[in-house]
């Protein structure tokens, strides 16, 4: 076989591979084996039809193609690894000659990974905010756990913000009830916002008995982002009533005896947050720094794969938790275009980044063993919320096993330059990385962040009634005021969703 490879650009490249048809026998014959099962000719046993009754019958060209077809994809990745090349994608396969008894001839062009010229990436130089815990975080913090133990009592007026409700809802368009569309004796917070535009507005001033109809747009179902009439109706207003914050309480929501004890391990575990917040933002603003050292040529075939990827990754988000996209670009301040022109940055930036640590892995000559692997699959799973034996039975049915040691080793290349990096924050001090895993994570992140909300875990179970639901943002939003709830898991499906694996 020979071949040959022609760059069309940094990250594009035409194979041009020429097999002799001595090599096209194997394959050959296994065609006329198949079809000699395939086929019923008299005088002859089924699978016993010498080959040229087989060409007489169906045709040599049927032979050929089915021969061809075998032998193609195999000589395709011959011809990759004897001129060195890593796809990106499928190729692009173009037939140019077959002469029977004589030669295959068959171009491939296919979206290739560029060659990069690593910059030194020792001592990198990176600067990160401060951590500071304000008043202000610790009261948010100590209002959330007062809400997990306030009671609801029922008042006579009008629901006003903060107020909880028990109402029911019922969309209609043109007249017929939307399917899936309603709720009966639902408990809600007037002012947390996350499920119908314009339901709070609607609630605030309606007392028990009352009814009201309003026009919003469905934020899922086959209707999402459709206009539709929805008539809400309220059965009880309620008042929530915070525990005081005193000793008592402190000895009733933690193990600690006093307010002051109390507090101070608030604001430690809001403090331990920041840091590991800090840790994180480190980690890719040297990441930023290195790659403002490299100029890395970007396959647009690949760049538009994962935009378009992405952009769905956050629409679902947003639908999830009630958000419609006008909505969350309203409550960030920005325009589509300038949304899409920050996506596209961060989406160029991730691959660009992939490709950098794959060289950082290969030049440092990093591996990984069977233990990394399986913790990396239980962490993948328990993001996801996925049992790890079901997580793991996935990704090895599917093939998926190679993309998790990338993931690892990309993480592996990362700590590596971090490791070697130095950061500072605002103020001149040198931010400490200890808590970088080998994987490239952030140590304990999940849970500090479970910490800063609860400082007793049985608290949980004596939450009111309406935060008992099954994801977490809708639960973070049941404690924030109405924008901010809005906002946050907004924000966090973006940055999640804009983040590389």
């Amino acid at each position: 076989m020979k071949s040959a490879v022609e760059t069309l650009s940094p990250t594009r490249a035409k194979l041009t591979v020429e097999v002799p048809f001595e090599e096209l026998k194997p394959s050959l014959d296994a065609a006329y084996k198949r079809i000699a099962q395939q086929i019923n000719v008299p005088g002859f046993r089924r699978g016993k039809v010498p080959a040229m009754v087989i060409d007489r019958q169906v045709g040599r060209g049927v032979v050929l193609d089915e021969a061809v077809n075998d032998v193609l994809p195999k000589k395709y990745v011959e011809a990759l690894q004897e001129n060195s090349l890593e796809p990106l994608a499928q190729p692009e396969i173009e037939l140019t000659k077959l002469e029977d008894n004589d030669v295959l001839e068959f171009t491939a062009e296919v979206d290739v990974k560029p060659t990069i010229e690593l910059p030194s990436y020792e001592g990198l130089e990176a600067q990160v905010d401060d951590v500071e815990v304000t008043d202000e975080d610790v009261d948010e913090q100590v209002k959330a756990l007062r809400e997990r133990f306030a009671t609801l009592t029922d008042v006579e007026r009008p629901a006003a913000e903060g107020d909880f409700v028990v109402m029911d809802l019922q969309a209609t368009q043109d007249g017929e009830p939307v399917e899936g569309a309603e709720v009966s004796g639902m408990s809600y917070q007037v002012g947390r916002g996350g499920m119908l535009e314009g339901l709070d507005e609607a609630l605030t001033g309606m007392a028990a008995g009352d009814a009201k109809t309003f026009t919003s747009e469905l934020v899922g179902g086959d209707l999402v982002g459709q206009s539709v009439e929805v008539h809400v109706s309220v059965s009880q207003v309620q008042e929530q009533e915070l525990p005081e914050y005193d000793d008592e309480f402190a000895q009733l929501a933690s193990e600690f005896d006093t307010i002051e004890e109390l507090t101070a391990d608030v604001r430690e575990r809001l403090g331990r947050g920041k840091r590991l917040e800090q840790a994180a933002a480190a980690r890719d603003a040297v990441l930023e720094a290195l790659l403002e050292k490299v100029e890395v040529p970007l396959p647009e075939t690949m760049v538009t794969d994962e935009l378009n990827a992405r952009r769905q990754n956050i629409e679902q988000q947003l639908a999830f938790a009630g958000i419609t996209m006008e909505k969350y670009l309203e409550d960030e301040g920005q325009t589509v275009e300038e949304f899409e022109a920050d996506l596209d940055r961060r989406v160029r930036d991730a691959v660009a980044a992939q490709f950098i640590l794959d060289e950082i892995a290969k030049k440092e000559e990093l591996g990984i063993d069977q233990n990394e692997l399986t913790q990396h699959m239980v962490r993948r799973a328990q993001q996801s919320g996925q049992d790890p034996q079901e997580f793991a039975n996935h990704m090895f049915e599917h093939n998926h096993i190679p993309d998790l040691v990338q993931e690892i080793l990309r993480g592996k290349a990362l700590a590596t330059i971090v490791e070697s990096a130095v950061v500072k924050d605002a103020s001149g001090n040198v931010v400490e990385l200890k808590n970088l895993l080998p994987d490239g994570t952030i140590a304990a992140a999940e849970t500090e962040e479970a910490g800063q909300e609860s400082a007793d875990e049985a608290a949980a179970d004596e939450a009111p009634a309406d935060e008992a639901t099954e994801d977490e943002a809708p639960k973070k939003a049941a404690k924030k005021p109405a924008k901010k709830a809005a906002k946050k898991p907004a924000k966090k499906a973006a940055e999640k969703a804009a983040e590389n694996d």
